[in-house]
């Protein structure tokens, strides 16, 4: 009994020695590492294999987290559309300084030369600038079935016009008697104007309705961008137009890059008519009242009137207007007065010299010249809700 007590511990002891020794064996075969630190350089072993040195930070490798998100700032609930507009008034005014005599344009005006004046008050100009350009015109021509020889001034004046248009010119002839006549829309096929001025051969009405007709031309030009041009051709009288003096004068007063310039005809049939005792008083107040309507038109808009007598008189005439047209001084200011209450303002531009009197020009023989300066009489202001 006690001999296979000793047995069996034997067995025991054995059994629990066997993983030992296994162990031993493992740590005997495997070859010793030297141990690394964080200096040491690449370590070789049996294998061909490089290892890499290892870096002093190792989270320099990992890419940095990305930002947090912020939160959007949102204009509250009432205020979502809510934007603000800074309205800068600024007023744009074309100048046409030409000599009395010649008809010329004066050229060389620098900005202290003028002196501009809103409803008394000076104002500052912020800009001046010269320009040369195309025009932008309406032929507006009475044709109506009266005096042949105011028919024959019409024909004459709107040929010289025609010839003394460039290639790039945008040009519309428009006739009047009882109703409007558009004969030509904007073009600048010279042909075409050629023709429609060719076809004035035979009028139809005898009336004369000059305010509806300019009224009429007026709403279409107002749908033109830029400066435009209406060059009133016409003995000045209106028979039975809707508009009276009154509307149609607030309607020119209120036009916007639209200037007119009036030719009278019948000068010469007028003169020998008056002085054969063949024109009453009343048929010679019409005729006066004619002129000065004529005059104030263009007066409102910044353009010139031109009474010629004889028809050799137009080439010089519409040379003038050319002149005046093509070349032009343009003032820019920011009125003082700011408020956006709709009412007209009056302008009113002067030529002065250094110490602010009126400027005096002078020829080559150091003789004093009358000039004229052509401006519109003043614009309207805008509405609020504008």
């Amino acid at each position: 009994m006690s001999r296979t007590k000793h047995t069996l511990a034997a067995m025991v002891a054995a059994t629990m020695l066997l993983p030992v020794a296994a162990m031993a064996q493992q740590t005997q075969t495997k070859p010793a590492t030297p141990a690394q630190t964080d200096d040491a350089g690449p370590q070789q072993q049996d294998t061909p294999v490089i290892l890499k040195k290892k870096r002093a930070n190792a989270q320099e490798d990992e890419p940095p987290p990305p930002a947090p998100d912020q939160e959007k700032v949102k204009n509250p609930k009432e205020l979502e559309n809510y934007s603000i507009r800074v309205d800068v008034p600024v007023v744009t005014v074309d100048v046409s300084v030409q000599l009395q005599k010649t008809g010329q344009f004066v050229p060389g005006l620098k900005a202290e030369n003028f002196r501009v004046t809103e409803d008394g008050v000076p104002q500052k100009l912020t800009d001046l600038r010269m320009q040369q350009k195309p025009i932008t015109a309406v032929m507006l021509l009475e044709f109506a079935a009266n005096s042949w020889a105011f028919i024959r001034d019409m024909q004459q004046a709107s040929y010289v016009f025609f010839r003394q248009l460039k290639p790039e010119d945008y040009v519309a002839v428009v006739t009047y008697d009882l109703k409007t006549h558009i004969l030509t829309d904007f073009t600048q096929d010279k042909q075409l104007t050629a023709e429609a001025l060719q076809s004035l051969t035979i009028p139809g009405f005898s009336d004369t309705n000059e305010f509806d007709a300019l009224s009429e031309t007026l709403d279409r030009l107002s749908r033109i961008e830029g400066r435009k041009y209406i060059i009133l051709v016409s003995s000045g009288r209106d028979t039975f137009s809707k508009l009276n003096l009154d509307q149609i004068y607030k309607k020119v007063r209120e036009s916007k890059d639209i200037t007119i310039y009036t030719v009278s005809t019948g000068g010469l049939a007028r003169e020998l008519s008056d002085s054969r005792g063949g024109m009453g008083a009343i048929a010679r107040m019409d005729y006066l009242q004619a002129d000065n309507q004529m005059k104030t038109m263009s007066a409102m808009t910044g353009g010139q009137s031109y009474f010629p007598i004889f028809q050799g008189a137009f080439p010089e005439v519409f040379a003038s207007i050319n002149n005046s047209i093509r070349n032009q001084y343009v003032l820019t200011y920011h009125p003082t007065n700011t408020a956006q209450d709709g009412t007209y303002r009056k302008i009113k531009v002067e030529l002065v010299d250094r110490e602010g009197q009126p400027l005096t020009m002078v020829d080559e023989k150091n003789k004093k010249l009358k000039y004229s300066v052509m401006a519109r009489d003043g614009y309207r202001s805008r509405m609020p809700v504008e």
